[in-house]
């Protein structure tokens, strides 16, 4: 593994004025919402696991990662500060099949 000491920048940091979220992203929270199951939390600290299905290969793997974990956190009630490891990986589907998977689990 390479270390490169410099602390990290957030993506809060990496934008200058607020961010004004889109409509597309409006909707596709409050679709979220209702569509999330209803689920017991195990203790923080926490590690997802992040499955997406797409069907642009060309889409970085890390893309739907923020705005959906901002989504998951206003849904579960947790700050997503909590999340100390993450694993994600995206799978190739056909147009119209896009999907997504997590798990949610205890680092203890």
């Amino acid at each position: 593994m390479n270390k490169i000491k410099i602390k990290p920048m957030s993506v809060n940091e990496s934008y200058q004025g607020s961010k004004v979220k889109t409509k597309k992203y409006r909707f596709y929270t409050r679709a979220l919402m209702l569509m999330l199951p209803k689920l017991e939390l195990p203790e923080p600290p926490y590690s997802i696991n992040y499955e997406f299905g797409v069907s642009n290969m060309g889409a970085d793997v890390d893309n739907p990662i923020k705005p959906f974990q901002d989504i998951l956190q206003k849904r579960y009630g947790f700050n997503d500060s909590k999340i100390h490891e993450i694993k994600a990986r995206k799978i190739k589907v056909e147009k119209g099949s896009e999907y997504i998977e997590f798990e949610i689990n205890s680092l203890h």
